[in-house]
């Protein structure tokens, strides 16, 4: 079932200014993981901003579970590059920020503190960060301000997770704990998941599919299907046929640059 629809979407920033993307459609089916790659500016974070409701289409349709998006969705969660944690509160207090603010959980926080205090225990536990709860966003490295950050983007069981580059300030070796910390939270309670990345290693090893964008003005040159199987284990990353995905979409996307 289709859960991410873009119908032949455009978006200049500015009226009558140069277009950001152009004439893009693409269908995202209901808990599937997808992750979309191509040049600096070729239009992946505005695609992040649209399927979010933080920006109107100047043209064409978005729709997520079949309805138009008009607005900021509720039922989106969202990581990003910088952890953004508040420095204010501690780490319990930022897992839990998305449950004081979206509904239905909103209404019913104050009744339900200690249930929702205890799911957000429980998910720190399973992203490795059991003992950190009382712990500010200063005293944690930035691998576990990031693992905190993708507990904020679930807390509120989204059915979509947008992911905006939330691995590309880590180092090489906390990135690929990072990238088999994301596996096993959507295999073992799938949901829909959009990946935006220049790394085409991390596409490769998350993705069911990657679509590979032009420079600006940004369209779909490629929707790559990854036949890798489930699940993956980092070894994957060694062999033949996942450098032949990676080297593929490499070849596209310089192939695309130089025209």
């Amino acid at each position: 079932m289709t859960f991410v629809e873009f119908e032949d979407v455009s978006l200049a920033y500015q009226p009558g200014g140069p277009a950001a993307i152009e004439n893009v459609s693409i269908k995202v089916e209901e808990n599937s993981f997808v992750a979309v790659v191509g040049p600096s500016g070729c239009g992946k974070s505005t695609l992040m901003k649209l399927v979010s409701g933080l920006k109107p289409v100047s043209s064409g349709y978005v729709y997520v579970g079949n309805r138009e998006v008009k607005g900021p969705l509720g039922i989106v969660g969202m990581a990003f590059q910088q952890a953004n944690l508040l420095p204010w509160r501690t780490t319990l207090q930022n897992v839990m920020l998305p449950l004081e603010i979206v509904e239905p959980f909103r209404s019913r926080h104050r009744q339900q503190r200690k249930a929702h205090e205890a799911m957000a225990r429980a998910l720190l536990a399973r992203v490795g960060l059991a003992g950190c709860e009382d712990k500010f966003p200063w005293e944690l490295s930035g691998g576990m301000q990031q693992r905190a950050s993708i507990c904020r983007a679930l807390i509120h069981k989204p059915r979509l997770l947008m992911l905006d580059e939330p691995f590309g300030a880590l180092d090489a070796f906390t990135r690929e704990e990072l990238w088999c910390l994301m596996r096993d939270l959507w295999q073992n309670e799938p949901f829909t998941a959009i990946l935006v990345t220049h790394d085409l290693r991390e596409a490769v090893f998350l993705a069911d599919r990657v679509i590979v964008m032009s420079p600006r003005p940004g369209r779909v040159i490629d929707d790559r299907t990854i036949d890798l199987p489930r699940p993956r284990p980092l070894e994957i990353c060694y062999t033949e046929t996942f450098a032949g995905h990676v080297h593929a979409l490499r070849g596209q996307i310089g192939h695309a640059r130089q025209h």
